[in-house]
């Protein structure tokens, strides 16, 4: 068995995607139609919040990609700075996109469901305010590719950019660990009501947990079957700015 750095060769990694990528994808896709049309169409309402409960769904895997993209990132982005991979450099790149969307579906799905719970569409809760700064920090990496011409320059400022958003990361899952008076709620993973030895404990029932399940599933797939095209098409991109290069100076 080879080593795994054999897939940062750019031709490497182009074939392996290639083989996986479509399989993948239609696993994605029927995991997300399954889950969501089992979700919001074949699961009762929540005795205290009603129908506005099936908007996890939506919201805890998008917000659950969105903190994971970035920490995806993370690890490709320290790659490049220790070993120069290109491929890992341009993952990130290919990355930032899909969290950032990811990003702004959690943010809009929480505002959602925040009106009737809270009575509000936004509040300053710690949690809130940090994934809104991790939507910034998203921006900022994208637009900070976009503005440097060198690409090697680029993946060095970005890195050391996603190093710092990584703090925000780890704020946006943690945050209602670190300041208990926030409106948001703690991991919707430990939510259904069970009483042992006078104490009462909160996880999901499985009747709403079985489909999130599914639907988490489909998004990291999708998210996999994304980052692996997008990643493929940088790689084109690359090759083919290199070859016009090369014909100028012919």
């Amino acid at each position: 068995m080879g080593s795994i750095w054999e897939y940062a060769n750019p031709v490497k990694f182009s074939q392996t995607v290639s083989r996986f990528l479509a399989p993948v994808a239609i696993t994605a896709g029927a995991c997300l139609v399954v889950g969501l049309i089992w979700g919001f169409f074949f699961t009762p309402d929540d005795f205290r919040q009603g129908s506005t409960v099936k908007i996890i769904y939506l919201h805890v895997p998008s917000a659950l990609m969105a903190i994971n993209a970035w920490f995806m990132m993370l690890v490709t982005s320290l790659i490049w700075l220790v070993r120069r991979h290109h491929v890992s450099a341009l993952a990130a790149k290919a990355a930032a996109p899909i969290g950032m969307v990811m990003t702004v579906i959690a943010l809009l799905t929480g505002a959602i469901w925040g009106q009737p719970m809270w009575g509000t569409w936004w509040a300053w809760d710690p949690r809130l305010t940090s994934f809104l700064i991790l939507f910034l920090f998203y921006l900022g990496y994208i637009a900070l590719w976009e503005a440097i011409d060198d690409p090697d320059t680029a993946a060095d400022l970005t890195s050391v950019l996603c190093i710092v958003g990584s703090v925000f990361a780890v704020l946006s899952r943690y945050a209602v660990n670190f300041w208990n008076q926030g409106l948001h709620q703690g991991a919707s993973f430990a939510r259904v009501e069970a009483v042992t030895g006078g104490d009462t404990t909160e996880k999901v029932s499985n009747v709403f947990f079985v489909p999130l399940l599914v639907c988490i599933a489909g998004f990291v797939l999708l998210f996999v079957a994304l980052v692996l095209l997008r990643t493929r098409t940088e790689i084109h991109k690359r090759r083919t700015r290199a070859l016009l290069a090369r014909e100028r100076l012919a």
